[in-house]
């Protein structure tokens, strides 16, 4: 091939790689409008990387939010959970409402979730491979996990976690996070997940230069 062949062809590669189109789903008793605008707490450099696309949750929230003093309503939850995390009340229905918006609005490439929506996109990845939902769509490559734990519920932790799962991860642990230890306890559930710690709590956090180079280096390799 010429040199000046082998050049267009470059290009053309190039105007050809898409940005990773990733389903974002928010938590718990917020919604899309809001972890639209926790994400944008991240620099535009690093947010352009992505094709972002917020999700509102199926269900009305049913209590108090605990952002109604930073964000204005509505407020969405995705399932509804006992105090102990271990018995769910319309999560197939949630499962559901998921992959029929991932039809109808799809392909997406990945998730990234905050709180309760991590800790549905961290599993999501392995219950798909099980075959228990999202089987209409393309197999998920990668998850970022931010706020993120473990289904305590047996049979969905059974088929989520029983086989270490191979997609990319990258997760937000935070120091004073509530849910920091289960965020760790998570880690165990992926092979070689990519970390970022930040010095607060439960929340979106700002990225200093060190955490947005891990980011971005994470971008590149999926």
């Amino acid at each position: 091939m010429d040199v000046g062949r082998q050049e267009e062809q470059v290009v053309v590669e190039k105007k050809g790689k898409k940005k990773p189109r990733v389903l974002c789903l928010h938590g718990f008793r917020t919604s899309g409008a809001i972890m639209n605008k926790q994400i944008h707490k991240w620099p535009d450099s690093l947010v352009d990387k992505f094709d972002l696309v917020f999700l509102d949750a199926p269900f009305p929230a049913e209590g108090k939010s605990d952002v109604e003093h930073i964000f204005p309503p509505p407020y969405y939850e995705w399932f509804q959970f006992n105090e102990k995390f271990t018995e769910y009340r319309n999560f197939d229905e949630c499962l559901a409402y998921i992959e029929d918006f991932m039809v109808e609005n799809g392909p997406f490439d990945g998730f990234m979730g905050f709180s309760q929506g991590a800790i549905l996109s961290a599993a999501l990845p392995g219950l798909q491979a099980k075959g228990y939902c999202l089987k209409k769509v393309p197999k998920i490559q990668f998850v970022v996990i931010i706020s993120g734990a473990k289904f305590a519920k047996a049979d969905v932790a059974e088929l989520a976690y029983s086989t270490k799962i191979d997609r990319p991860s990258i997760h937000f642990l935070g120091e004073t996070d509530f849910l920091r230890p289960h965020g760790e306890v998570l880690l165990e559930c992926y092979e070689n997940p990519k970390i970022i710690r930040h010095p607060v709590g439960h929340t979106v956090p700002r990225l200093d230069e060190k955490a947005q180079k891990v980011m971005l280096d994470f971008i590149e390799s999926i």
